[in-house]
């Protein structure tokens, strides 16, 4: 994008906000303006505009430079109330549906929803998409039999429980049924003439 192409300047500035939306670390005017095919001097000059009208503004976001790069942040006013909403996400609960459903993945991983939901004797849809939105669990891959998602723990999972292997999970498997017990009542349920 030249700036022959984008019309004005006018244009640069929610080109530069846009990549700068979704660079995980502070971006240099150099990269920046290869991204965006605008001469060096024109980036630095549109970015310095940026953070100059968001402090005049007033936002609730600040762009500044960090040693070599630029980068959105928080404005330091909102920290209090930023800081809470961290603090609140992090002393959210998981209801006893999720921790169950939790259980059954880390112990009997990689599983269908299908497999969580017969072992647990109900549907788990919502919870298993509530435990991958959080983190908890992740897509492990396919059955090869049923083509179905299996399911798994993530490294963060390890992490909350404060575990360095699922192999440091305590013993629990004699507590949960077997896979071909679960599968024989399954199709004990499903045979004809049963209610």
């Amino acid at each position: 994008m030249t700036t022959e192409t984008t019309g004005s300047a006018k244009e640069l500035k929610p080109a530069l906000e846009a990549v700068l939306m979704v660079a995980d670390e502070p971006m240099d005017h150099l990269v920046l303006a290869q991204a965006v095919d605008v001469p060096p001097a024109d980036v630095e000059a549109a970015l310095a505009a940026l953070s100059d009208s968001y402090t005049a503004e007033g936002r609730g976001f600040d762009l500044r430079r960090v040693g070599a790069g630029w980068r959105f942040y928080s404005r330091a006013h909102y920290a209090p109330i930023v800081g809470q909403f961290v603090v609140e996400g992090q002393r959210a609960r998981l209801t006893q549906a999720a921790l169950e459903t939790l259980a059954v993945v880390a112990y009997r991983q990689p599983i269908s929803r299908a497999r969580v939901a017969a072992i647990r004797g109900v549907n788990v849809d919502g919870v298993v998409r509530t435990l991958v939105s959080r983190g908890l669990i992740e897509e492990a891959g396919y059955d090869p039999e049923t083509g179905a998602h299996l399911f798994g723990t993530t490294a963060y999972f390890l992490e909350r429980m404060g575990l360095t292997s699922l192999e440091a999970l305590p013993e629990i498997a004699p507590l949960l049924p077997e896979m071909a017990q679960i599968e024989a009542e399954l199709e004990l349920s499903d045979a004809p003439g049963r209610a």
